[in-house]
């Protein structure tokens, strides 16, 4: 059988050794890489239907693919207005002010990528936006995507006037006369004004969520490990698929929150390896806490303001229960722990199953933002994957800890912010991600953020934890052969091997010789996904 596709004149970077292949082309069939050679021996074996590119020296890695990420809801929210580039209160609310202008009556606002830096000393509430806000219902998502803030009107609409209890750690913060403020925390609480909020379509969801993928397919990115299928995800995937439609290649877990029954357990167990060919179910979500910034993480001692105390599951025990049903039944899962407390817990948790029996599983834990000395080598002892977003700590956190996330853990527990470094040395296997829509997906930028853990707004800025920077191959393996293991899949994805998946990122240079500060503006070139270009430069 002749390739679909040839590539020529290319330097080809092994991630295991960071060195670059002694041939200087490859051929695709079928979805795989089918050979591997020199220009003359690889253009030999194309036929006329074969596309044939001649890379002129660009440098060819496996498909990057971010390690968390949120396709479905990250396209809904970010559908809003971005607040993310709002430095202080002054700056929102002009921000805000403007937008309202262009509002029909009675019309909500949506924001997303709140800091609550900008409210400096202020409570995070909606009284600091008055009179901007006023009359005007609006819900604007806090960066964390775990707190929002909605305006009186929106709680107005929504039938919410005071506390309510929920199965999950989600509270409406209220003052002590028992008013709102506007703050919701977690999911279950912010659920209640959503509803009375408008709701787009299942076409508007379609096509916002293929925008966004096809722009994460120009970033580079050929895959990612999508930590929800809440809603109509899973049938948005199909339809993309159907539709020749789906630039990236998906393992999606759905969420398991407090709550669940038996029956509802079944169901998830039972959803495990359903799909397509570019995307399938493979695992469970679960949330063991909330965040740091908002309060409500899992700490083993209280922040500044005595928040954080406690799971997101009223009882650990029923979660470290349903971890051991999971993994008897062969199910990995992807546990959101932040706190010390959180993460430690989990850990026990994998540490339960295995004794328990069962076979191989690969448990992971997501964002572990800070952790103390003796939680690194737990990792490597149980196999459990450490899934870590690092532009978190870059773009969220200030290297004097005088942001809102270090000043409420303090100067200690904020002085071993992600420690990726230490992880890694530990001997686990780290995963990289961005948590769109949480930061930016592009998979340059987050490699770049896990090397010099700058803002990325000002890389002037002295870094946060210069000590847990990874080196340049560390951070392209968190993107290349880190999800492939974590997948099960190191055996046809994450190098570029014959009979591996034709998943590759083309750049117009090597990774890993380029400044951790200039990474980011690294033009790709081309994006392959199963032998498919998903994206192609002008110069290609």
């Amino acid at each position: 059988m002749r390739p679909s596709l040839v590539l020529l004149s290319a330097r080809l970077l092994d991630p295991v050794t960071g060195r670059l292949l002694p041939e200087t082309a490859l051929a695709v069939s079928g979805g795989r890489i089918s050979a591997l050679g020199g220009d003359r021996e690889m253009r030999a074996l194309a036929g006329s239907a074969t596309t044939v590119l001649d890379l002129e020296g660009a440098v060819v890695t496996p498909g990057l693919t971010d390690g968390h990420l949120h396709p479905v809801s990250g396209a809904e929210l970010t559908h809003g207005l971005d607040l993310s580039g709002c430095a202080d209160l002054a700056s929102l609310r002009e921000v805000l002010a403007r937008e309202i202008r262009t509002l029909a009556p009675g019309a909500w606002l949506f924001g997303w990528g709140l800091d609550p830096n900008v409210f400096g000393d202020r409570p995070v509430e909606s009284a600091a936006l008055a009179p901007v806000l006023d009359g005007v219902p609006a819900l604007l998502q806090l960066f964390d995507a775990h707190s929002m803030l909605a305006s009186p009107r929106a709680l107005e609409l929504a039938g919410v006037d005071g506390p309510r209890t929920f199965d999950q750690a989600a509270e409406i913060v209220c003052d002590e006369a028992g008013r709102p403020t506007g703050l919701l925390l977690e999911d279950a609480a912010c659920e209640l004004v959503e509803r009375a909020a408008p709701q787009p379509t299942h076409a508007e969801r379609r096509d916002r969520l293929a925008v966004a993928l096809r722009r994460m397919a120009a970033a580079g990115l050929t895959g990612g490990h999508a930590m929800d299928a809440n809603g109509d995800s899973l049938a948005l995937y199909a339809e993309l698929e159907a539709a020749g439609e789906l630039p990236l290649r998906l393992r999606v877990a759905p969420w398991c929150q407090p709550g669940i029954d038996e029956e509802g357990l079944r169901s998830l167990i039972a959803l495990q390896g359903t799909g397509g060919d570019l995307w399938r179910v493979a695992g469970v979500k679960l949330f063991m806490d909330g965040t740091i910034d908002n309060g409500t993480a899992w700490l083993e001692r209280p922040d500044c303001h005595g928040e954080s105390t406690h799971a997101f599951w009223p009882d650990p025990e029923v979660y470290t229960r349903i971890v051991g049903a999971l993994h008897r039944a062969g199910v990995p899962t992807a546990t959101h722990a932040i706190g010390d407390a959180a993460v430690r817990h989990v850990l026990g948790a994998v540490e339960k199953a295995q004794a328990g029996g069962g076979g191989a599983v690969r448990h992971r834990i997501e964002h572990i933002e800070s952790v103390p000395d003796d939680t690194p080598a737990r990792f490597a002892e149980l196999g459990v994957l450490a899934s870590m977003q690092p532009t978190h700590c870059c773009d969220f956190t200030r290297a004097d800890h005088t942001d809102n996330w270090s000043r409420r853990l303090g100067e200690e527990r904020a002085s071993r912010a992600w420690r990726c470094r230490d992880l890694r040395d530990a001997g686990a296997t780290v995963v990289l991600g961005s948590d769109w829509p949480i930061a930016p997906f592009p998979p340059l930028g987050v490699m770049a953020g896990a090397r010099h853990r700058r803002p990325t707004r000002d890389l002037t800025q002295p870094p946060h934890g210069p000590e847990q920077a990874l080196t340049a191959l560390e951070a392209l393996q968190g993107m290349t052969t880190g999800p492939a293991f974590a997948a099960g899949e190191e055996h046809e994805a994450g190098r570029l091997s014959v009979g591996h998946r034709a998943d590759l990122t083309v750049l117009a240079d090597n990774p890993l010789t380029v400044a951790a500060t200039d990474l980011a503006d690294l033009p790709v070139l081309l994006t392959v996904l199963d032998g498919r270009p998903t994206h192609r430069d002008a110069s290609l």
